[in-house]
């Protein structure tokens, strides 16, 4: 009995592997909020920089257009006007998601509706490809096709805002479209089946239910491509021309605030004022991209409710 409670009471080999993988567990999750808290704290500090050490107003850095963070202007203030850069990018980025929106939809419903076997068989490769592909030669392919094709049609340099979008629209098709398929590949069977049994026609029940249901999963493929848009940079940059003026069409040159951080972070000194405003666009993209994140949540919290 005695050598019976013993064994009960020490822990068993399975026991001890357990807490052994709890213990390794909980460490790598330490360790990746550790670092998310230091890549927050890290880019809010040297962002706010701008407007704590160097005096700069808030208000002019997002309404202002003129970026010289080396010239003074009129009042002797810094050239830090951001809104040039800013409406670019909301504008790249939300062009490419309409244009890639209807595209996405259009081959998730063919590789789950409409033909199942043959989409997987022919798209999933070529969808698997386009993420693969690097963003540099989106980029070079944007800068030797997309370019010269917008040249010849519109005239000017062919680079700015329809450049950037096309090339985005590329970029982020595989994003939505998987997502896409994976929401319409969630949805229960039993809705195709009653909507069928009621005399519904394929395009009825694909229209009236299917899509009706997969809205909320479809909204977010939809905004998971626009945060993946929103902060490319390499691509963008080759092809949207890199000057820092407010856009006034869709083929005139202009930057983003990821292309001016690629072009412009290793020209300057660590401390600088023209440092610090480039950090605070890096703090923009931060915050914007914390916003898709919590439009994500918030969109699938609703569509669980629904």
């Amino acid at each position: 009995m005695t050598s019976i409670k013993q064994e009960l009471r020490h822990a068993s080999k399975a026991t001890r592997e357990d807490a052994f993988g709890k213990v390794i567990t909980y460490c790598c999750v330490a360790v990746i909020a550790v670092l998310v808290i230091s890549i927050l704290y890290f880019i809010a500090s040297r962002g706010i920089a701008t407007f704590t050490v160097n005096h700069v107003s808030l208000w002019s850095f997002i309404s202002q257009t003129s970026w010289n963070p080396g010239l003074l202007d009129a009042h002797g203030q810094p050239q830090l006007g951001a809104l040039a850069m800013m409406v670019t990018s909301f504008t790249v980025t939300i062009l490419a998601a309409i244009i890639a929106t209807p595209f996405a939809l259009a081959v998730a419903l063919y590789m789950t509706e409409i033909a199942p076997n043959r989409g997987a068989r022919i798209l999933q490769p070529v969808i698997e490809l386009l993420v693969g592909i690097p963003s540099v030669v989106y980029g070079f392919i944007g800068l030797t096709v997309v370019v010269p094709s917008i040249r010849h049609l519109f005239g000017g340099t062919g680079m700015g805002i329809l450049a950037g979008t096309l090339v985005l629209f590329v970029m982020i098709l595989p994003t939505v479209t998987t997502l896409s398929v994976d929401a319409l590949n969630a949805l229960p069977g039993y809705l195709r089946d009653a909507s069928l049994a009621l005399g519904a026609t394929r395009w009825q029940t694909i229209h009236k239910v299917l899509l009706r249901a997969a809205t909320p999963r479809l909204l977010t493929a939809v905004i998971f491509g626009m945060a993946r848009a929103f902060g490319e940079a390499l691509a963008v940059q080759m092809v949207i021309g890199n000057a820092v003026l407010m856009p006034h069409g869709l083929v005139t040159p202009t930057a983003t605030l990821t292309s001016q951080l690629t072009t412009q972070i290793g020209n300057t000194v660590m401390g600088t004022l023209p440092n610090n405003a480039l950090w605070s666009l890096a703090l923009v993209l931060l915050v914007m991209s914390l916003i898709f994140n919590l439009l994500i949540r918030f969109i699938g919290k609703r569509g669980q409710l629904s």
